[in-house]
């Protein structure tokens, strides 16, 4: 996942804070007016977005989930408040209680932030999506992908980095609403994407 220091690079990005700020702007006035964080600090919360749509897929969060949203979120804090009131993991409260609403505008912001951080446009390729994946051939694919992309797939729907080109497990509404969420966001273009998707054991 993603480190509060790459969270610092991205948010210097001049369309990725004026688009923060503007989002921040509204979702503050709009559900959390008393929720005092920094831009740095709520786009940590977009970049939580998928994650946290993920978690839902369900209909409700578990302990267990809501125990690692809030470490994610912890990770990502600047400063990392691991004491005391974390601004990230109290706007997620908010987040939580009416992503449908807002689902849209934070994964458009995230969108925004992949085109400004790299050549997003130069992974889409043309792909047969029904043809058989193996391992191999996502650690491979893996291998040949620019490093920044790995890190926004890994920080969206993985808890630890190294869960990358591990075996993985998912279940089924998870999976599904995990598809969606790239649809969303464009990533559904891109061959890894799809790699990534295939190379679940969904139970």
């Amino acid at each position: 996942m993603f480190t509060e220091f790459e969270i610092e690079s991205l948010i210097a990005l001049d369309e990725v804070i004026e688009a923060t700020a503007a989002l921040k702007k509204e979702f503050v006035k709009a559900e959390a007016p008393y929720l005092e964080i920094s831009d740095q600090d709520f786009f940590s919360l977009i970049m939580m977005a998928p994650t946290v749509g993920v978690a839902l897929a369900d209909g409700q969060v578990s302990f267990f989930e809501e125990m690692a949203l809030n470490k994610k979120a912890r990770k990502l804090s600047k400063g990392g408040y691991f004491w005391g009131k974390d601004p990230v993991v109290f706007g997620m409260k908010f987040l939580l209680s009416k992503y449908d609403i807002w689902e849209m505008k934070f994964l458009a912001v995230i969108r925004i932030a992949m085109e400004q951080s790299f050549d997003i446009a130069s992974l889409e390729q043309p792909y047969d999506p029904q043809v058989k994946v193996t391992l191999d051939d996502y650690r491979k694919a893996v291998l040949a992908t620019p490093y920044i992309f790995i890190r926004f797939l890994a920080s969206f729907f993985l808890d630890s980095d190294e869960d990358i080109i591990s075996p993985r497990s998912m279940t089924k509404t998870d999976h599904e609403r995990l598809l969606a969420i790239g649809d969303k966001l464009g990533l559904n273009k891109v061959p890894l994407f799809h790699y990534f998707c295939a190379t679940f054991e969904v139970h």
